[in-house]
């Protein structure tokens, strides 16, 4: 979610093919093979495929993003499933059509998705704004998914912390030694491995290469302008559901959450002594206030889920699974289990 960022934001398969440039170009090292699934008339989505065994497990990036976000991550969970990744419509090598990029729409092409590349009850693990279609799919569809798993992913338009004045307050009162910001060079656009190790000291995590050629232009070797189309990510926010619904939601849900459930977990995450007992009671009200608008999110899911599994990562970050990597990982493959054996 966005909530706590600041504490540290036709109809079948194509035939499989390794996912490769021309020869002598760059070779994305990830061992996964590119096809492409029809969800629609004319619209085609890239699908991922890593191997494994096991239960399928579905990856879904946050918008901007395509399926090569979960590069460095998804082989991790080979040993337990077996790993897909899916770009929406509108990025990387899916179709960029003029329409479609509402919830309801982007839901129904995960579920073509998964029709057409014949995944038996997959569990879906989705990245920020990626969790609406989740949740739009599994409202009307439970029967074909086994679980999903959020990343930073239960905040809707309606709890946006940017909104709530009290929050933005407090957080511009927090000290500065609590999040330290590290000495970086500047961006180096010379290469795409100099942009990746240089934007890598600023962000606090590095994206796998082969998600930058997708969120970049290639000028020679150079980093280029962004390939986004602005209208794109506009329509894809516009199309967002304001109040996120779990009603009829009937599968197994773990929650992995940006934030700090509490002031001492914040405290022991980034190692800080507050100096004074004001400075620990701005803290305290920050911490308090994040509770009010987390509170908000996990209550619209804990109510029609109520066994659903909330684990709080304490200055993780938005992109929670590139930077406790090894935490996810364990979560995932602890609910993976669970559902193989039965377990709620």
């Amino acid at each position: 979610m966005r909530f706590v960022m600041a504490i540290v934001a036709g109809l079948g398969l194509a035939a499989s093919t390794p996912a490769q440039e021309p020869a002598g170009r760059w070779t994305d090292p990830s061992p996964h093979t590119v096809r492409f699934v029809t969800v629609a008339r004319g619209v085609t989505l890239e699908l991922l495929d890593w191997g494994g065994t096991g239960r399928p497990v579905l990856l879904l990036a946050g918008s901007g993003h395509t399926a090569h976000v979960f590069d460095d991550f998804a082989p991790k969970l080979t040993s337990c499933c077996h790993v897909y990744g899916l770009t929406r419509r509108g990025y990387g090598r899916s179709s960029r059509p003029s329409s479609g990029y509402e919830d309801q729409q982007l839901a129904d092409d995960v579920l073509r998705a998964i029709e057409q590349a014949g995944l038996e009850r997959p569990v879906l693990v989705g990245h920020s704004m990626a969790g609406g279609e989740m949740t739009t799919l599994a409202r009307q569809h439970s029967d074909r998914l086994g679980g999903l798993v959020y990343l930073d992913a239960i905040g809707d338009l309606e709890d946006d912390p940017m909104a709530d004045a009290e929050w933005v307050r407090l957080q511009r009162q927090l000290p500065a030694g609590l999040l330290p910001q590290p000495a970086c060079d500047a961006i180096d656009r010379t290469s795409f491995e100099a942009y990746r190790r240089t934007s890598a000291c600023q962000r606090g995590f590095a994206f796998p290469e082969a998600e930058l050629r997708e969120m970049f232009e290639d000028r020679g070797g150079r980093v280029g302008p962004s390939r986004s189309a602005g209208w794109v990510h506009q329509a894809i926010g516009e199309g967002q559901v304001f109040r996120r619904d779990y009603a009829s939601v009937r599968v197994p849900v773990l929650a992995l959450m940006n934030g700090a459930e509490t002031t001492e977990a914040l405290l022991s995450a980034s190692g800080y002594l507050p100096t004074s007992d004001a400075e620990r009671a701005t803290i305290d009200r920050f911490v308090a206030r994040s509770q009010v608008i987390v509170g908000r999110a996990i209550g619209k899911l804990t109510r029609h889920v109520p066994d659903a599994r909330i684990v709080y990562l304490p200055l993780a970050g938005h992109y929670l699974f590139l930077t406790r990597e090894a935490d996810v990982l364990r979560e995932i493959r602890a609910f993976v289990a669970g559902l193989s054996t039965g377990a709620p």
